[in-house]
């Protein structure tokens, strides 16, 4: 169903395990009706974790679709890292991303914080301005979800933190969106 995809999203969750699922799933619960989820083949079939041919397909679909990474992309951490999925569709979206300001939500060991660490790197070569704050969704609130307990209590302590992290990323992207203009 690669028309499906809409052409302008808050955010993209990349990879549709259980994880990439619960994310999703949560930020909708929380009001984001915006939400896009990309996975390879179908939901929770196992291939987000080896993915990384993935260009062709929907997120060379994705990258003609979205124009601007102020939606934020979430990712998971894999092996110290960022899923090379996230990695490969972030190198589609150079062209659309360029010289614009970017935000990250995470998840995964250490909440996500060193893909994070990796994805502001990948930013910064491809002149995509990452800002510093961003959301690292704990592991208890991702346990807790996955065994029916209190996630609202667990999100709750992440509105800061969100709240922060807009704020940051709508003053880059004013700022870089009037550079741009500036240098037309």
């Amino acid at each position: 169903m690669l028309g499906s995809i809409p052409s302008h999203a808050r955010a993209a969750v990349v990879g549709g395990g259980i994880v990439g699922c619960s994310v999703a799933y949560h930020l909708a619960k929380l009001g984001w009706r915006d939400v896009v989820l990309l996975e390879r083949r179908e939901l929770s079939c196992g291939t987000t974790w080896h993915a990384a041919g993935l260009g062709a397909g929907p997120i060379a679909n994705w990258s003609a679709s979205v124009d601007d990474p102020s939606r934020g992309p979430v990712t998971p951490e894999y092996n110290h890292g960022s899923s090379a999925v996230l990695k490969n569709a972030i190198d589609w979206v150079y062209p659309e991303w360029n010289r614009k300001a970017a935000a990250f939500v995470s998840y995964g060991s250490a909440m996500g914080a060193r893909s994070v660490q990796q994805l502001r790197e990948t930013a910064i070569e491809l002149q995509i301005a990452p800002v510093r704050s961003a959301v690292h969704i704990p592991v208890a609130t991702l346990w807790a979800h996955f065994r029916g307990g209190d996630v609202d209590k667990g999100l709750a302590e992440l509105e800061t933190q969100a709240q922060t992290m807009i704020d940051d990323l709508l003053w880059w992207t004013t700022a870089l969106k009037t550079a741009r203009e500036q240098t037309k």
